[in-house]
């Protein structure tokens, strides 16, 4: 038997800061310089979601593995760790 991602990802438990630790610099070169739109498809977590004209940031979901900050093209996400005692707790293994 299988297991999904969605499932495994279930497992995670968060500390969510009120604070983002993501943000993404410039909306205007999301929208209208980046082709691909990489974000949408690169996080495990899909934390970044289209919303209209927009890319919407759910960091509460991040896994902190950083592939965003690593696959945008436009170097037009800011990442960091989140603050101390808040972020991602991954539950075995």
């Amino acid at each position: 038997m299988s297991v999904s991602v969605e499932d495994k990802l279930f497992l995670n438990r968060y500390q969510v800061d009120e604070d983002s630790h993501i943000r993404i610099l410039n909306q205007d070169i999301c929208l209208q310089e980046c082709e691909n739109q990489e974000c949408l498809y690169i996080c495990p977590a899909n934390v970044y979601q289209l919303e209209g004209d927009r890319i919407g940031v759910h960091y509460e979901g991040c896994l902190e593995c950083g592939t965003c900050r690593i696959g945008c093209p436009h170097l037009n996400i800011e990442w960091r760790f989140p603050r101390g005692g808040f972020g991602v707790r991954h539950k075995f293994g």
